[in-house]
């Protein structure tokens, strides 16, 4: 039985000027090139301390580290949290960076508002650890909350970036190996096809302030050894199949280089009769969720907790994330899965 129609929902009206101030400030912090011989180590050394020095602070946050079965991970709580309530989040970083602070900050927003505690993995990264370790991390992690008697119904799998297609990725790999999906996942500008073919990347090339088709390759390079490998569905889940996948929210703006990924993925999932919504916020930099001092990220934030309320029972608490919800536009996704949304 086919699920209900799918949504795009196109956010109407101009982007703050806080978020056009940060897309400023991340054209030019982004401004060099990444070269084909690059030290991803030291980069990701320089990353590190950079996101350990100016991380937005959550009062209240506890992170706890832990082992899953052999990979490191953190759980992240904050005073609302309920230990039945867990959040899988899978970090982005183009599988080369992270940003460990960063994310903490932002998986503990999420729980804040749906009083849950989050569990983040520390997935082993390219170079040194190439494809298919990040994947085999994360499928571990969540075999092993599973396997810790946590029901599925209690889980949500949150990606950001590559740990959007991560995400995509474990619900692949979940179904495959007969386990349960969980409730839903959340899906945040999500790469999911390292062929670089949809539209977007020519179209926003310019016009995303933080990403470039030259870097990408660069790390796409690090990542997957050989270019047969690129359609493989655990490294571009966009060609895996989506029957029976947990439902989806996809959220990317529309002016970013992945935006067209989004599209693209929403329409599968909808073909493969899978519960399904996306929505394109106007002229935000990749990720915009990240920046708590946004309006943007405070109302997808609300969103999102909205999309898992609906579908987990949970009841969201949204004290510290309150802000009046824009005028928008919804359209009905066809379900032929024609068009791009531009």
């Amino acid at each position: 039985m086919k699920a209900a129609t799918a949504r795009i929902r196109i956010i109407e009206g101009r982007s703050s000027w806080r978020s056009r101030a940060l897309s400023t400030l991340l054209r030019v912090a982004s401004s060099r090139r990444l070269q084909q011989d690059a030290d991803i180590r030291a980069l990701r050394r320089r990353y590190e301390v950079l996101d350990a020095r100016h991380a937005p602070a959550v009062p209240g946050m506890v992170r706890e580290s832990v082992q899953c079965d052999g990979v490191s991970a953190e759980w992240i709580s904050v005073p609302e949290s309920r230990p039945d309530r867990i959040l899988l989040y899978l970090h982005g970083g183009s599988f080369a960076f992270r940003f460990p602070s960063t994310h903490a900050a932002f998986a503990a927003r999420l729980c804040r508002l749906l009083g849950a505690r989050a569990l983040v993995p520390d997935y082993r990264l390219a170079p040194e650890d190439p494809f298919p370790a990040a994947p085999d991390d994360c499928h571990t992690v969540y075999r092993w909350l599973l396997g810790r008697g946590h029901s599925p119904d209690s889980l949500v799998l949150v990606g950001d970036s590559a740990g959007g297609g991560l995400a995509l990725v474990t619900l692949h790999r979940a179904r495959q190996a007969a386990e349960p999906q969980p409730a839903c996942a959340v899906l945040l500008s999500p790469a999911v096809d390292c062929t670089f073919g949809s539209n977007s990347m020519v179209d926003n090339e310019g016009r995303d302030p933080m990403l470039r088709l030259s870097d990408l390759l660069v790390l796409r390079r690090h990542y997957v050894a050989s270019p047969h490998l690129y359609t493989h569905p655990d490294v571009s889940p966009l060609f895996a199949d989506f029957s029976g996948f947990a439902p989806l929210l996809l959220q990317a703006g529309s002016t970013e280089m992945l935006r067209d990924e989004s599209v693209r993925a929403a329409h599968k999932a909808h073909a493969a009769g899978v519960d399904v919504e996306l929505e394109l916020w106007p002229d935000t930099p990749h990720v915009f969720q990240m920046a708590p001092f946004l309006p943007e990220s405070v109302r997808a934030l609300q969103r999102i907790a909205s999309f898992v309320s609906a579908r987990t029972g949970w009841h969201p608490d949204a004290r510290d994330e309150r802000m009046p919800v824009s005028q928008e536009r919804a359209t009905l996704l066809r379900s032929n899965g024609a068009g791009t949304v531009r």
